[in-house]
């Protein structure tokens, strides 16, 4: 088990994956927003898999590891966190999505990067 420990929460601030990330490099952090949303601006050292895309890419995201999504409010991110919950993954949505993280002060990539509308 992963740092959240309570894995019953499947909801997890921003400021909580972000010391996650910085403990345990190894998190495996997916945004499953669409491509124009990931260009705009995203969290630095992310996956991209846009939601529509991760069921049949599921078998590339590893099974030892804690898994934590995000999109832009937290709705996308927790479909699928519920899904990989179900099929036996160790799996989280950050609270709030990219809204919260930027609302938090957390920098994204590229500079100048933004939460696009979906």
């Amino acid at each position: 088990m992963g740092e959240a420990a309570d894995t019953s929460e499947i909801d997890i601030d921003p400021g909580r994956v972000a010391d996650w990330r910085t403990r345990e490099p190894q998190l495996q952090l997916i945004d499953v927003r669409e491509p124009s949303e990931r260009e705009a601006g995203h969290i630095a050292g992310s996956r991209h898999i846009a939601l529509g895309e991760l069921s049949s890419l599921a078998p590339t995201v590893a099974r030892e590891q804690p898994v934590v999504f995000y999109c832009r409010v937290g709705a996308r991110s927790e479909m699928a966190a519920q899904a990989f919950r179900t099929a036996g993954y160790e799996a989280y949505s950050m609270r709030g999505g990219l809204v919260r993280w930027v609302g938090d002060g957390r920098p994204l990539e590229p500079e100048g990067g933004y939460v696009a509308d979906h």
